[in-house]
Order: structure tokens, then sequence, then C-alpha cells
């Protein structure tokens, strides 16, 4: 009886093991999980089956790595960049489906209907940059595929909000419509306007710690947008090796379009640049205001490099 009692009560005093990744609770299951499995089951059906198969072999299938971020960090260059490699089939729009709620109540059938015909041997990627920074996406990506592949462009963030800025600015441009300047939303009573969206999207620390609670740290390549820029070659051979394909991409591939500005691809003799709203010039910002920009991020960013362990030359 003495046994029993010192058993119980090494019981109730014994620590709780905490798992180091969200267990799932399959007793709390949402009820949008419950139909994404139903939907799933459905594409061994004949009518599902003939829509995602091809008389060729390929077919539609979820993706295995995702371009997550972040908005206007490059990732369309990266994307079309990693196009050139013939083991790569690519979504061509911006799914939305883990932000959007209207696209992610549909199902997962949905999502693979978004996605292009692929061969076995090719992984299956989108790109979605608002993903980095929508805090329900980790967590549905990863009762998705836990073993998920996650790409993450980078740039100094000071300049990556005045990106921002510039593509809502010319936005409105071509529908004819007035548009603040960059100082009214970066200014308020005289101080920085750390309520902006943009320099919310910029403090990459906070959002890649709602990662991090999902996936670790090895299942997540983080690209130097500001190098890609520079010199896109040694970045994208780099994502060839996180992403385990054969070296196919090399230096042939890109030069430098002096007319633009900017790389260029070169594919089996064909050339072709990224579309015209790449690029464009930032508006001129006052440097008082732009020192203001670099102090506020320095904490944010030393943050973001302890958290993975890696450096960025940004202001």
């Amino acid at each position: 009886m003495a046994a029993f009692l010192l058993g119980a009560v090494l019981l109730i005093v014994q620590p709780q093991i905490v798992p180091s990744r969200p267990a799932v609770n399959s007793k709390a299951e949402t009820s949008s999980q419950s139909v994404q499995r139903e939907l799933l089951k459905k594409t061994s059906q004949k009518n599902d089956f003939k829509e995602n198969t091809h008389s060729n072999g390929s077919c539609r299938q979820l993706p295995q790595t995702i371009i997550i971020g972040v908005r206007k960090g490059g990732t369309r260059a990266l994307l079309e960049m990693l196009s050139l490699h013939p083991d790569i089939a690519a979504a061509e729009s911006e799914v939305h489906f883990f932000d959007w709620e209207d696209h992610y109540k549909n199902g997962l059938q949905w999502y693979i209907n978004q996605m292009p015909f692929s061969y076995p041997h090719q992984i299956t990627m989108e790109k979605t940059p608002a993903y980095f920074t929508s805090p329900k996406v980790p967590e549905r990506v990863y009762n998705m595929n836990q073993s998920m592949r996650l790409l993450l462009i980078l740039r100094d963030p000071s300049e990556r909000v005045l990106s921002d800025y510039t593509q809502v600015f010319y936005n409105h441009m071509q529908k004819h419509k007035p548009y603040p300047s960059i100082e009214q939303f970066l200014i308020k009573d005289g101080e920085l306007n750390v309520d902006y969206k943009a320099i919310n999207r910029s403090l990459y620390y906070i959002h890649m710690q709602n990662w991090l609670k999902y996936f670790p740290l090895d299942h997540i390549h983080i690209v130097d947008g500001d190098k890609l820029i520079k010199d896109p070659f040694p970045e994208i051979e780099k994502v060839e090796r996180f992403l385990k394909l054969s070296p196919q991409i090399n230096a042939s591939n890109f030069y430098f379009n002096k007319t633009k500005g900017f790389y260029c691809l070169r594919d089996s003799g064909r050339e072709r640049c990224l579309h015209e709203s790449k690029g464009r010039a930032h508006p001129q910002v006052d440097t008082r205001l732009l020192e203001k920009l670099h102090e506020y991020f320095h904490e944010p960013n030393k943050k973001f490099f302890e958290l993975v362990g890696r450096t960025f030359d940004w202001h």
C-alpha cells in the first residue's frame, strides 16, 4: 500500500513534457480541417482524378515548397529564377489559400486545383508573400504538411517599406486616384508612425517567431533579397542545395540589363525580364526621415539576427 501511494505521488509531481512542436489534438480538430480531409478523399474519385491528371503522366499535387514572403522582398524574381530549373513546377499567380478565408474554406482540393501540372520528379511550388505576416498561416501550413520546405526572401527593412509604398502609389496612379505622399504615412504628430502597415511588415523577427512555433529553422531558407538583386546566381545556388535539387541553373542564365538596371534571365537562348512594374524608383525621402527609419529598425533587426543565427547587410 505504501509503494502504491509513493507511485501516485511521483506521478502527480512529475513535470509534464512539453512538445517542441504543436501537438495535433484529434478531439479538438477544427471543422475546416475535417472538410479538407473529406475533400482530399475525393481526389481518388473519378471526376476529381480526371481534373488533376494529364495523359502525359503529369498531375496536379499539393506544393512541397512555398515561397512565404516577404512582400516587396523579391518573391516574383525568385520564383522566375527558380522556374529555370527543369525540376520546378511553379504556380503562375499568387494563390492566397492560407491567408484569405474565402479561399481557405474551399479546402485542399481547391488548393490542388490551383497548382500547375507536374511530373513525379518535380517539386510543385507556389508563392504568396502575404503568408509571412499573416498570423493564421503558419499553423495552417503545418496542419497540411509538417515537412514543408519554406522559402523566405528578405530585403533591408527600410528599403522594403519604401518599395511597399511605391507599389501602392503606382497602383493608385494607374487608376487616376490621388495618393498621399510617403511622409504623410511615415510621420504622425512629429514622430515616426509605427502603426503604418508597411513598417509592421518589416518587423521580421515578430513574424519569424510565429513561424518558428511550427517549423524548425532548418525547414526555412532565407534568401538575401539585396544580394539577389546585385548578384543572383550565388543565392539561387543556395536555394538549389536547400531543395536538394541537382545544380541545373548556372551563371549564364543571368545577364545585366543596363536599360532596366537589373538582372534578366536567359533560358535556351530566349531572354526575358521581369515586368516593368519591378525595379521602380523609390520616392525621394528626407535624409532625416530615413535616419529615423534606420534607427527604428536597429533593435528589431538585431533580434532577428539572433533568432535566425545570421546577419544581413542592413542599415
